[in-house]
């Protein structure tokens, strides 16, 4: 039957019948578009119908037949012809996308400055006796006889640090001399406020967001996320339609104009509104630039050079404490954390389209002038195109330009389902990360290392950072998909082990033969218990991180050019919303904490498995159309052993098996170093 197929393809008569669907009803991405090639049209339910037969094309034309597969082998062919990143101009572009790390590193973290709770006391306190013996009595207005409660349960405005791991009251930190607790303090008109973050004067003080108005602090947190959610979402779909530079300008701008505008706040509603503008403008910053930088680096590189603008935007994170104290006011902090993007505005004339995304979209006419560019200030001589780049891309100048939105992700079978998981795993990540922060913080108190602030702000910035270095080390040696799966296996020990073992040992010392071993089991559990749950927290938010990194990289990878941005983006927002959960939590009073770590731990379990179904994306080329997305399909993680039969055929090999499939249809439109993973790279 494949014989008379092929016999049929070549012959062209009119009596050919359309290929046989899969099993299921429906047939390969690949497959169609590679017959709807060769003259077919898919019907309503997939199935190819006959075509009568084309009138002959003007001279010059193609428009029914594909790309040119040179074209399309972007990373193969179009990359080593401008001499990949050895090319002057290219690691240029590379810089200028390291460059802003710095400052989207300083807006991400200026949420622990600008909002932090600071300890605060009724004005005048120490200089005079109030009611009962509180000072400070001509700013006090509650009844006269309300004595200060000794140890109040953690309340919206106690300071974040102060609430046990299970959401259980635990004693406050010590007030400064000769002042009562904060919980004290609410019936106060007027009050001080003790900063801890390097400031004078920072949103919380300003407004006097305590007491009953602390709520307003955790909405001030949230829209800064949820400006950054919606923002992954829109403008991921906007770059893929328009292309990446106009999205990464206009953003660009807008940041200037609304973060600015935040230092000019007159109340805390218009702080929030405006940072919810910021947030979305810093999300078209952030995303453009991820997928620009993918987008210039050949296969070996991509990872390194992603892993840098990391470790930049840490330097913007460990720098941040220095900045706070130099400005010492919290609008000139804001002022000064944007400022900065007014040099990004030169990247209007500097910096270029994607090529890669300009060559996916076929906007071949505006790709042929951006490829002299390059080859001008790369001083290169255009003669020296041994594959012919230049001579195919003349003969589809007139090609139309077909651009894809990420809805079409929807009808694919294998590219949805590796974006649905990372999205899973990119959401336990970030999610699980403030359940490990939290438990670790919760022992400040009986931990002298973390007894303030900046101790607080280091742990958690050196833990990131060593998170980072063990990637490099691990995806080097596993791969995307093994390093992944390492990680998340940590994740999910080190999550259940402090859920389970920690009770155990809490409900063994509960049963002594004596009282004296009564009393040294208590005592020793709280010891063994507080050092066990700090160890595990470590571990945890170690791995977390490296999970919710690692899981936007490998959907970079493995997201075809034509969607990238928008696979990009729902990846984010998933992570946003993981992220969210923290103010959440925080504006609840840490009710429905203990929960709220057990579902992240069992959606450990779960990504655990979804692991295994994605592909590995190592030293491959980038997917350009959705039908090379398709053909990132699941590999073994382990490489087959010498003188086995691997499980990946190139496509020569794969013709061999023609009675399994339409070979004609899946082999002829692919080149012969193709897999079923994607392209070799040569």
């Amino acid at each position: 039957m494949a014989l008379e197929r092929r016999r049929d393809a070549a012959g062209g008569g009119p009596g050919r019948q359309a290929a046989p669907a899969e099993e299921g009803g429906s047939r390969r991405p690949g497959d169609a578009a590679a017959s709807a090639a060769r003259g077919g049209r898919a019907g309503p339910a997939g199935d190819l119908q006959p075509l009568p037969a084309p009138h002959p094309a003007p001279p010059g034309c193609s428009a029914a037949a594909a790309p040119s597969l040179l074209l399309l082998d972007y990373d193969g062919s179009v990359l080593p012809f401008l001499g990949g990143l050895g090319g002057g101009y290219q690691r240029t572009l590379v810089l200028l996308t390291w460059i802003p790390a710095l400052f989207i590193g300083f807006s991400q973290f200026s949420d622990s400055f600008l909002l932090d709770q600071p300890d605060f006391w009724c004005r005048g306190a120490g200089k005079g006796a109030g009611p009962a013996g509180v000072p400070g009595a001509a700013n006090w207005t509650g009844p006269a006889a309300s004595p200060p409660a000794p140890a109040p349960a953690p309340a919206p405005w106690a300071p974040p640090g102060n609430a046990s791991r299970g959401g259980a009251d635990a004693p406050p930190l010590p007030s400064p001399p000769d002042r009562p607790d904060n919980a004290s303090h609410c019936d106060c008109h007027a009050w001080d406020y003790g900063i801890r973050t390097g400031l004078v004067q920072n949103v919380v003080s300003k407004w006097d967001l305590v007491c009953d108005n602390a709520w307003k602090v955790h909405i001030a947190k949230f829209s800064l996320l949820v400006g950054l959610i919606f923002g992954y979402l829109i403008t991921g779909c906007i770059a893929d339609w328009v292309g990446r530079r106009p999205v990464l300008l206009f953003s660009i701008i807008f940041i200037l104009i609304f973060g600015l505008t935040v230092a000019l706040s007159v109340n805390v509603t218009m702080f929030s509104t405006l940072r919810f503008f910021e947030g979305f403008c810093l999300a078209g910053i952030i995303l453009t630039l991820y997928a620009l930088r993918i987008e210039l680096c050949p296969p070996g590189k991509r990872f390194m050079i992603t892993m840098v603008a990391s470790f930049v935007a840490m330097a913007g994170q460990f720098l941040m404490p220095g900045l706070a104290a130099l400005c010492r006011d919290w609008q000139v902090l804001q002022a000064l954390i944007i400022c900065p993007f007014l040099l990004m505005l030169l990247y209007w004339s500097i910096f270029p389209e994607s090529l890669r995304w300009l060559m996916a979209t076929q906007q071949f006419e505006s790709a042929k002038k951006l490829i002299l560019h390059f080859t001008q200030k790369n001083c290169m001589n255009p003669e020296s195109d041994i594959k012919g780049v230049m001579p195919e891309l003349e003969k589809e100048l007139s090609r139309r330009p077909k651009k894809v939105c990420i809805v079409k992700v929807v009808g694919t079978r294998n590219l949805w389902k590796n974006i649905v998981v990372l999205c899973v795993n990119s959401l336990t990540g970030y999610g699980i990360h403030h359940c490990f922060a939290r438990s670790m913080m919760g022992h400040e108190v009986k931990v002298p290392l973390l007894e303030n602030f900046y101790a607080d702000y280091y742990t958690v910035a050196s833990i990131a950072l060593a998170s980072c270095l063990a990637m490099c080390v691990v995806v080097r040696f596993l791969g995307r998909r093994g390093g992944l799966l390492l990680f998340m296996i940590l994740t999910a020990l080190a999550s259940l082990l402090q859920l389970g073992l920690l009770n155990l040992i809490g409900k063994y010392s509960q049963h002594p033969d004596s009282e004296l071993q009564l009393k040294l089991a208590v005592g020793m559990s709280d010891s063994v218990k507080d050092k066990f749950s700090i160890a595990f927290s470590i571990v945890g938010m170690f791995a977390s991180h490296a999970v919710g990194s690692l899981s936007v990289f490998f959907c970079a990878e493995i997201t075809p050019t034509v969607i990238r941005c928008g696979g990009l983006g729902l990846v984010l927002a998933s992570a946003g919303f993981g992220m969210l959960t923290a103010p959440i939590i925080d504006l609840h009073n840490q009710k429905g904490y203990f929960l709220h770590h057990i579902i992240f731990a069992c959606c450990t379990l779960i990504c655990i498995i979804c692991i295994l179904l994605l592909p590995e994306s190592r030293n491959q080329n980038l997917p350009e159309n959705i039908s090379n997305g398709e053909h990132y399909t699941r590999q073994p993680l382990l490489s087959h052993k010498k003188g086995e039969q691997p499980l990946l055929l190139t496509n020569a090999e794969l013709k061999d098996y023609s009675g399994l499939h339409d070979a004609a249809t899946a082999g002829d439109g692919l080149p012969e170093n193709a897999t079923a993973n994607g392209m070799k790279s040569m």
